[in-house]
């Protein structure tokens, strides 16, 4: 199914789910310039999936597109056993989410079990079947994505914000479990961040109320904080949710 490079073969391998999307994306592209190989994942967007491995060939980087459901644990555990067949995922950033925002009393049961299913279980049917080879190497960053909506809530999100600080709590529990191992577990949680899931939900006016540096963030920065903790350089960084969010918490 994959083809795999020769060069790769000496390098760690990076997985970032959601990575059609637009931090996502800018995940994939860092991680590939700072040397890693990275599969770059699409639940349906593969043809932007596809679009971020173009960018990174451009640029000199070695990654390849993957296509899975997160939500279907037979399929995801065939994809990613067939990757594995050539050597561990080493670095996995959880970026893949959805929200689907009603307040409470009016939220249907979908709109809680399709935003739970894919935040927390599209998390576990991802991490689990990559923990023992990672394990065996002796190295590796687990990085979730989180959110400001699950360290500090948000009106209309209850759904999501549950999601989110369960994975904050499972984030917390696999540092404790994976730390003597090599392997640092650690979340990131962007407030408002410039894209297609927050172009047509905040106004620059509620932006300005709302982050007291009076502006959104960009995909690169989250990147950028991504590319620190995959690096040898925040080896004693675990267990942590660190905040990039202008200020807001």
């Amino acid at each position: 199914m994959f083809q795999h490079s020769v060069k790769h073969k000496n390098m760690k391998r990076a997985l970032v789910t959601g990575g059609s999307g637009d931090i996502g994306g800018a995940v994939a592209k860092q991680l590939a310039a700072d040397g890693y190989y990275t599969y770059v994942h699409a639940n349906s967007n593969l043809d932007k999936a596809e679009d971020v491995v173009k960018a990174i060939h451009q640029q000199g980087g070695q990654a390849e597109p993957v296509c899975f459901n997160i939500c279907d644990q037979a399929a995801t555990h065939a994809l990613l056993n067939d990757i594995l067949k050539t050597g561990p995922i080493q670095i996995l950033v959880n970026n893949a989410g959805m929200h689907n925002d009603a307040v409470m009393a009016g939220m249907n049961p979908e709109q809680w079990q399709s935003v739970i299913d894919v935040n927390l279980n599209g998390f576990y049917n991802v991490t689990q079947p990559l923990l023992l080879p990672m394990i065996k190497s002796r190295w590796g960053r687990i990085i979730n994505m989180v959110s400001v909506a699950g360290v500090m809530g948000n009106r209309g999100q209850a759904n999501y914000a549950a999601a989110k600080a369960g994975l904050i709590g499972a984030t917390k529990s696999m540092s404790q479990e994976m730390s003597s191992r090599g392997i640092t577990t650690n979340a990131v949680a962007p407030g408002i961040i410039n894209g297609s899931m927050t172009e047509n939900v905040f106004s620059d006016d509620m932006i300005k109320q709302l982050v007291p540096m009076k502006r959104a963030g960009h995909p690169d920065e989250v990147a950028a904080l991504i590319s620190f903790l995959a690096s040898e350089n925040s080896s004693y960084i675990t267990g942590q949710v660190i905040n990039i969010n202008g200020g807001m918490v």
